[in-house]
Order: C-alpha cells, then sequence, then structure tokens
C-alpha cells in the first residue's frame, strides 16, 4: 500500500505524462525500435571510441516501454530514469582503453488504460577494453572498437498480479563496444561530439518456464532456467549520442541514450525500449580540444 501510494504522486504522474509526450514513438514502438536498429546498425559499421580520461556522473530521463508476457500479455509505457557512473581510463601509451560502467535504471509504465503499473528496476554493470585510432581521416577524430563483458540484473513488479505479481531479469553476456569522438569548437568552447554503442553478442539469462510460478522454483523446480543467449533468441543494444562541452578541468555532458532489450523463449517474450535524455558532469585530466 506504501509503494503504490508512492508512486502515485501527482508530480510523478506528470512526469510521465511529458516525457511519454515528446517520446513516444507510437503505440508499441514500432518507429523507435526501428529508429535503434538503424542508429546501431550505423555505428556497428563505423567500429568508432574516445580515448580520455575522464570519470562521469550521469542522469537519464525520458520515455520508456516495457512489455513482459510473464505478467501481462499488454504493452506498458511511460517514465523512464536512470543513473550511471562512468570512468575511462587510456592505458599502454594510448593505444588502448578501457571503460567500466555501473548504473541502475527505473521504469514507471501504464497499461493503455492507465488503470494498472508496472515497475521494473535494473542493475547494470559493464566494461570494456578498445583498440584506440587517433587522427582518422582528420586530427580531430578519434576511433576505438574493442570486446565488452556485461552483467545486469533486476525485477518487474505488476500492481494487480495475485500469484505471479514479480518476475526476476538476470543475464550475462559478452559482446561488443566502439565509439567515436570528435574534438571540434563551439565558438571559443572546446566540445567533443561523443557516438558509443554495446552490443551483447552471446551469454546466458534467466527465464522461467510459460506460467511456470517462482513458488514452483523455490520447491525445487529449477528445469530449464538458465538459457544460452544470442542474436537468434536474446537482442540488446544500447548507443548515446551526444556532446561533452569542456569548461577547463569539468565538463558538461548532454546526449541522447537508447536501449533495447529482447527476448523470446518458454513461450515467453520481453521487448523493452527506452529514449532518454542524458545529462551528466565529469572531471578530467586532460583536454583533447586544444
Amino acid at each position: 500500500m506504501i509503494l503504490r501510494l508512492f508512486f502515485h504522486i501527482v508530480c510523478f504522474k506528470r512526469l510521465s505524462g511529458l516525457f511519454k509526450l515528446f517520446f513516444n514513438p507510437g503505440r508499441g514502438c514500432t518507429h523507435g525500435i526501428s529508429f535503434t536498429l538503424l542508429c546501431c546498425l550505423v555505428c556497428c559499421g563505423v567500429t568508432a571510441g574516445a580515448q580520455e580520461r575522464m570519470t562521469v556522473i550521469a542522469v537519464d530521463a525520458g520515455y520508456a516501454s516495457v512489455h513482459d508476457s510473464y505478467l501481462t500479455p499488454i504493452t506498458y509505457d511511460g517514465l523512464d530514469l536512470g543513473l550511471s557512473l562512468e570512468a575511462t581510463r587510456p592505458i599502454n601509451s594510448d593505444r588502448w582503453l578501457w571503460q567500466l560502467t555501473v548504473g541502475a535504471d527505473y521504469n514507471y509504465v501504464e497499461n493503455p488504460s492507465q488503470n494498472n503499473d508496472l515497475h521494473k528496476l535494473m542493475g547494470d554493470l559493464a566494461f570494456n577494453m578498445q583498440r584506440c585510432w587517433q587522427g582518422v581521416m582528420t586530427p580531430k577524430l578519434n576511433l576505438s572498437v574493442g570486446p565488452m563483458a556485461q552483467l545486469r540484473a533486476g525485477i518487474v513488479y505488476n500492481e494487480v498480479n495475485s500469484n505471479n505479481p514479480v518476475t526476476v531479469r538476470a543475464h550475462a553476456n559478452l559482446g561488443a563496444a566502439a565509439a567515436a569522438c570528435f574534438n571540434t569548437r563551439l565558438w571559443r568552447l572546446p566540445v567533443t561530439l561523443h557516438y558509443q554503442v554495446q552490443l551483447p553478442v552471446a551469454g546466458v539469462f534467466f527465464a522461467p518456464e510459460y506460467d511456470e510460478s517462482y513458488y514452483e522454483i523455490y520447491l525445487g523446480n529449477h528445469k530449464n532456467l538458465a538459457h544460452l543467449g544470442w542474436w537468434g533468441n536474446r537482442l540488446d543494444m544500447t548507443h548515446y549520442l551526444g556532446a561533452d562541452l569542456h569548461l577547463g578541468k569539468t565538463t558538461l555532458r548532454i546526449g541522447y541514450r537508447s536501449r533495447l532489450e529482447h527476448w523470446n523463449v518458454n513461450h515467453l517474450k520481453v521487448h523493452d525500449v527506452t529514449h532518454s535524455l542524458v545529462l551528466g558532469v565529469s572531471f578530467s585530466n586532460n583536454n583533447n580540444n586544444k
């Protein structure tokens, strides 16, 4: 009861409606998915990265669409909120860099009739190593690409379900990360335009059987819970496009982030999409925009 009252605060619902107005690409997110796929395929073809020692704290806010057939056959949409910490460090004479990202995101979404809510809370840990190329075609363009490992887990809660109100999400992946940075100036202000993509390729993920309750799992029915994930049954993509405004040793980050999570196994289907604005601040020990 307390949880329900908390998430029905009037200002929170108004925020949800505002972001749905600006980010909702249509019921079912068909156009949004097409845009996400196009951007990620283009970025993977370029295989581009940044090379700068930075630590970034960022918040995300935008639109979320959640479809989880274990809880409901209906697609819910609403508000996406996120918080992340990203550390990037060059190594080996700047030929390589490593990047560690720790984050959490929360989705507050409603059904089309707006008489029921879903709450999704996920934590994310990703680490990648990228080979860097500086001055590609122009001295201001840096590219990088390399392997990535990711752990992501959380829960989705349906307020009206009685037998199965909660489902668990958990997966571990190996894949690729790539980025491109272009250093330029906005009048006298140094600016870095940044594009980054994370694309898991294979891994393992948790999924119960169709109509299997978590009480049955608790009693010992552990058959067919872990699944090998690949592009045939699971597809995840995250891409970011934005600008870093260098204000001395402090950098202001403004951008757009989109995440697609899709899997289909055991006659269950998950299809989640987010489109969010990103605002962050970082403290860098160097400046590439001289």
